[in-house]
């Protein structure tokens, strides 16, 4: 999978090439390539935001600089090809939530692009001219407001790059985590089976292991009831 990510910020992706994406990266797993938007400024002080128009407090990143920014990235992935071209990923929190659900959606892709919008967010018709390149997704991470599309980038990217086969070592791993079912994870315990007082559950030890599974799925659907009752069937009917 190829992964461009547009920024005024590139620095702030140096951890990408850390940990598992970093190794990802030098299987040829994933081609993670970071771009400062600021290349595609034409001024002394590469300014990239203006007034908005209409009034209003803060400044609006401007088009110019995204719309050359997206070209040459298409351009450099053969977007003039057929195919439906890559799917452009705006961070906003204005945009559909993203999921794991979303997440093992976008891990079938081939191409992603990510643009990470500043101040009070990126001139609307970057979006619209973005459609004409690919698919366009405007994503949230939450109900609440971060300072800029870099935070929420990378979070987005490590979710759908451990989707990646072969990212994550073991990929049964993958399968009973957090969301996937519905469902929150089931706790985890290792050495020692006792430590400070408290102890390793019994039927952990017990090595039935039709009865373990029994049990991590009620632990599974009573943390859900306790901490994400939202994410239970009878709560979305």
């Amino acid at each position: 999978m190829r992964i461009d990510v547009v920024t005024i910020f590139p620095s702030f992706f140096d951890v990408l090439g850390v940990s598992l994406l970093g190794k990802a990266q030098g299987k040829g797993l994933l081609d993670i390539r970071v771009h400062d938007l600021r290349e595609w400024t034409h001024d002394r002080h590469r300014t990239v935001d203006d007034t908005p128009y209409g009034g209003g407090a803060g400044m609006v990143m401007k088009p110019e600089p995204w719309g050359e920014a997206l070209d040459a990235i298409a351009a450099s992935a053969g977007a003039s090809e057929a195919g439906p071209g890559p799917v452009l990923v705006f961070p906003s929190p204005a945009g559909e939530v993203f999921t794991q659900a979303t997440a093992r959606e976008l891990a079938g892709e081939s191409h992603l692009v990510f643009g990470c919008g500043r101040y009070e967010g990126i001139d609307e018709r970057v979006f619209a001219y973005a459609a004409t390149l690919g698919r366009v997704r405007l994503m949230s991470l939450g109900d609440y407001v971060l300072n800029g599309g870099e935070v929420a980038s990378m979070a987005m990217i490590e979710a759908i790059g451990r989707l990646i086969p072969g990212v994550v070592g073991n990929p049964e791993s993958l399968v009973e985590e957090s969301h996937e079912e519905g469902l929150l994870e089931y706790p985890s315990y290792t050495k020692p089976a006792s430590w400070r007082g408290q102890d390793v559950p019994p039927i952990l030890l017990s090595g039935n292991h039709g009865a373990i599974a029994a049990w991590r799925h009620d632990q599974q659907v009573e943390r859900t009831r306790m901490r994400r009752p939202d994410l239970l069937p009878d709560a979305r009917d």
